[in-house]
């Protein structure tokens, strides 16, 4: 080697070093998805293994209501269950892990937006859990619509700082839950609100307020565009597979610690993901009751008749007394606690004081073991049509601050194919689960239409034979009035004999 030219000594070196690189870096890659494999496996092995419901068609001691974010949860929250639910029977709340305590007394209703790692707190044979699915590119389109509504709100201030910190002054003295605190808002709306202010800023700077498109979703002199907002790596961690990964127990948010490598393993190696699929669609079909945004009526319909009508009943076999719920001392604004935040945003005077009117009206609840399923899809339609008006007004309030851009069924249309096309792919699990929710619904809504036709049965023999029920039923308490007064009269002659004796 010393006599060797020093050009080929350089030159064998680079490849030795090539070849060292080579195997170095292909080495870990392999690696990396061998392991992720072996955590996704034992993580979805454990779960299907553990996971057996004797009767997933009967409401148990504790409903779990796992809330999608933008699947209309919120209408089924206030609208229906807290119609036969009374506040003294809701769980404490339980958002960004605010330690929710199972123990508490009464204890039978929760509705939050954490994932299924919430049922790790919970005994799973005495819960039923219950859920909404939306279409994904439908959801996509909410998410990022919301995001960007509830922070055009601060946008009455100078200045970001300015936003900040009144946030934080107002979250300082209210007890309640903020939008801020629950997830994925806590994370969406402030990465929404540093853009809004960032491209406010900037027509600032250049003395202008001309907007170069018509194009609300594509409006990048106002707010960030969807293309830019989907492709963004914080969308890739909450938004994309959401669903997916809240029914598998895998959001930021996990209670379980494993959960989190699985999600980034998952998320680093797409074809994993068919594992996390298999988990979300064996607990959906574990639930007591999985609904459908577009299916809104329907939906809420069956709901009423398959969850409602057993809450009541279950509450008639108890004997509950609903006089309690007046003595009971009323949690801090209900909305502001509460699962979804369109109502219960309080980071200016204006839309706290909204959410409280709202609350009020809100907390007058016609909790009774009496309401019938009909009366409750009664006082359904009254509430639904409130919230959506309240929803609407608040809405176009907060749009009017990032004018011309205005988020609509039709602005949708002028959405890119492209663009479309990318939600579908970053979506493919979120797609398949829905797939599957359909299937389930189906079969939900055959269940229930059996039930009604065998009721109507019953009750047109009852009705048939209904004079002659009625005779027997007449017949045989006349009989035991009859046999119990001739007992007086035989004890009545008894003690007038011994008297005479």
């Amino acid at each position: 080697m010393r006599w060797m030219d020093p050009t080929l000594k350089f030159s064998m070196l680079l490849i030795l070093l090539g070849l060292v690189s080579i195997l170095v870096n292909a080495s870990p890659i392999k690696s990396d998805f061998g392991h992720c494999e072996r955590v996704v496996k034992r993580w979805a092995f454990s779960s299907l293994d553990r996971e057996v419901k004797e009767d997933r068609h009967t409401l148990q001691d504790l409903l779990f209501f796992l809330h999608v974010p933008r699947t209309g949860g919120r209408t089924y929250f206030h609208c229906i269950l807290k119609k036969v639910y009374s506040k003294s029977m809701e769980c404490p709340r339980s958002y960004d892990k605010l330690r929710f305590d199972p123990s508490k007394p009464k204890c039978r209703l929760l509705v939050t937006h954490d994932d299924y790692s919430m049922m790790s707190k919970l005994t799973s044979q005495r819960t039923s859990v219950v859920t909404i699915l939306r279409n994904p590119i439908d959801r996509v389109f909410s998410t990022y619509e919301f995001s960007v509504e509830v922070a055009a709100r601060f946008l009455v201030h100078p200045n970001l700082t300015s936003a900040t910190q009144m946030a934080a002054r107002l979250r300082a003295k209210i007890r309640g839950v903020s939008t801020l605190d629950i997830w994925p808002w806590k994370y969406l709306v402030p990465w929404m609100r540093e853009d809004l202010f960032a491209r406010r800023d900037a027509r600032r700077q250049r003395h202008s307020d001309d907007v170069k498109s018509n194009d609300s979703y594509d409006m990048e002199d106002i707010v960030m565009p969807l293309h830019e907002y989907i492709n963004n790596p914080i969308a890739h961690d909450i938004l994309h597979n959401g669903a997916t990964f809240q029914v598998a127990g895998l959001t930021n948010n996990s209670y379980l610690a494993e959960s989190h490598e699985v999600r980034h393993c998952v998320q680093q190696y797409k074809i994993l993901g068919e594992h996390v699929l298999q988990v979300a669609k064996k607990r959906l079909g574990d639930m007591l009751y999985v609904g459908l945004t577009e299916e809104h009526k329907e939906s809420a319909t069956m709901f009423a008749n398959v969850v409602g009508a057993q809450v009541i009943s279950q509450r008639r076999a108890s004997n509950m007394s609903m006089d309690s719920v007046t003595h009971n001392k009323p949690e801090q604004s209900s909305l502001i606690s509460d699962s979804e935040p369109e109502d219960n945003d309080h980071q200016n005077s204006t839309f706290h004081q909204n959410a409280g009117q709202l609350a009020s009206t809100d907390n007058d609840e016609a909790t009774n073991e009496n309401m019938t399923v009909e009366e409750l899809m009664g006082a359904y339609e009254v509430c639904i049509s409130n919230l959506r008006k309240e929803q609407a007004r608040r809405r176009t309030a907060s749009l009017k601050r990032i004018s011309p851009a205005n988020f609509s069924k039709e602005a949708r249309l002028q959405v890119p194919e492209v663009v479309l096309q990318q939600i579908r792919a970053l979506n493919n699990l979120d797609l398949e689960l829905y797939k599957y929710a359909q299937d389930i619904f189906a079969k939900q809504h055959e269940r229930a239409m059996e039930k009604l036709v065998t009721l109507e049965r019953w009750e047109g023999m009852f009705n048939n034979s209904h004079g002659a029920v009625l005779w027997r039923v007449f017949l045989l308490a006349t009989s035991i009035i009859l046999l119990f007064l001739f007992y007086l009269v035989v004890n009545a002659r008894r003690r007038t004999s011994k008297i005479k004796i």
